[in-house]
């Protein structure tokens, strides 16, 4: 095996790998967020909330992340240490590398303290899905400068590439996995020419079938894990979901709820809560059928859909009781939407209905209308109730607030003037929605 060409293949690993640790690594010990992290535990501000999906927040809430990425860390822990004991027994009681073997107790000594650093030393979400770059490279150069090291087609080493690409697989995405088992073929053939000199048909034929292994791995791996995250995400989304509205359910509302609080507490901004109730659905069910009430609770979660932005959570609280969190949010944005979603609901016409469904609003802000998740539920049951008890159809906060300002500013036919908005009036877009000013109380 030329000495040279080891030197400079073992030099070019090192030096990707130090590029990519550094990049990863070096940003969270700073307090910055690494550039290849997609997922971590950073606080969020306003920009960063209107790009989260609600499919995130069902993964985020209701799947615990934190306990899959802990589970994730102890088996890399196990594999990985078990790997490099085994190899550092087999190596030094065989004796079948002398030549090399310094050289590979160096190598598990590299390896074994990035897998210190890396799963021990770093806090957990410090990396976020940067960690399986991370790994996925580390892994990669540690078995091709193993191969190498052990005697190239000879080495009874090449499991690790499967072994790495097969664990990915059930992890990552298929084009990942992909990405990932050609990354491993090229390090095994490298390793393979450099480790033994010119091959013979048959060490040629082991390789091919090999690869071959390698590849139908990855093909299974990444089939599995696909069908394995699409099995749990059904199963969370059912969890989560109302499958009448497509709405959120309580169980999950109360949990995003406790997130938005947390997360207000930490940047200072509030946010605020509407609570809904469709008005006399018992008389709907017993005049036109439960058909048209199911129809009129579908309208209500509609217009409650049409209204809010990606960032807001709404959900189906109780039979005919609806909720939505808006978070960076201040009182009047609150009573703005809940005018619109008013209005919007007034205007649905439903058949077997004679009279399109109305509903009443209760809008309360955290934390002025109640500093718990309780308090606040409490606030905006009350808000609701005081809507309902001053003829229904309407809108009203905890102390029975008047609207008639905001009614007025959210009319269909109103148009938007700069005074308005200097004054603090609600404005209205050209697409019909009224924006939600910042720092501006409601009418009192």
């Amino acid at each position: 095996m030329p000495s040279a060409a080891l030197m400079v293949i073992i030099a070019a690993a090192i030096m990707v790998n130090v590029v990519v640790m550094g990049a990863i690594v070096i940003p969270p010990l700073v307090g910055r967020r690494s550039p290849l992290a997609s997922v971590g535990e950073p606080e969020t501000d306003a920009r960063e909330l209107e790009r989260i999906d609600q499919a995130a927040l069902i993964g985020g809430l209701v799947g615990r992340p934190g306990e899959d990425r802990a589970t994730y860390d102890r088996i890399v822990r196990i594999v990985s240490w078990a790997f490099l004991l085994s190899t550092a027994v087999v190596v030094g009681t065989s004796g079948l590398w002398p030549a090399t073997t310094p050289a590979i107790f160096l190598l598990l000594g590299v390896a074994g303290g990035i897998v210190l650093l890396v799963h021990d030393l770093l806090p957990p979400a410090a990396l976020g899905a940067a960690k399986y770059v991370l790994e996925g490279t580390v892994a990669l150069t540690f078995a091709t400068l193993l191969v190498l090291l052990t005697g190239g087609h000879e080495s009874p080493f090449f499991f690790t590439f499967p072994l790495i690409v097969g664990a990915a697989a059930l992890v990552v995405r298929p084009t990942a996995t992909f990405v990932l088992a050609i990354a491993a073929a090229a390090g095994y053939i490298v390793a393979t020419s450099l480790g033994s000199g010119p091959a013979t048909p048959v060490q040629l034929a082991t390789v091919a079938i090999d690869l071959t292994a390698l590849f139908l791995l990855a093909y299974v791996g990444s089939v599995i894990g696909r069908e394995q995250r699409r099995s749990r995400d059904a199963a969370l989304r059912l969890s989560a979901v109302d499958p009448l509205t497509g709405l959120f359910n309580r169980s999950f509302f109360f949990a995003a709820l406790e997130r938005e609080m947390a997360r207000s507490a930490r940047s200072g901004r509030g946010f605020c809560l509407l609570m809904l109730d469709l008005d006399e659905l018992k008389a709907i069910n017993d005049r036109a059928g439960h058909h048209a009430g199911d129809a009129a609770l579908r309208a209500v979660a509609d217009t409650i859909k049409g209204g809010i932005r990606r960032i807001d959570v709404a959900a189906r609280y109780g039979g005919d009781e609806f909720v939505a969190l808006l978070p960076e949010t201040d009182p009047t944005g609150g009573w703005v939407l809940a005018e619109k979603i008013r209005i919007g609901v007034a205007g649905r016409l439903i058949d077997d209905l004679v009279e399109p469904p109305t509903v009443s609003v209760g809008v309360v802000s955290f934390p002025r209308d109640g500093a718990s998740a309780d308090a606040l539920m409490i606030s905006a049951d009350r808000a609701m109730y005081a809507s309902k008890r001053a003829g229904r159809n309407r809108v009203a906060g905890p102390e029975s607030i008047t609207t008639t300002a905001i009614e007025e500013a959210v009319e269909p036919s109103t148009t938007a003037r700069p005074a308005d908005a200097a004054a603090g009036v609600p404005v209205m877009a050209e697409d019909g929605r009224a924006t939600r000013p910042e720092a501006v109380e409601p009418p009192v």
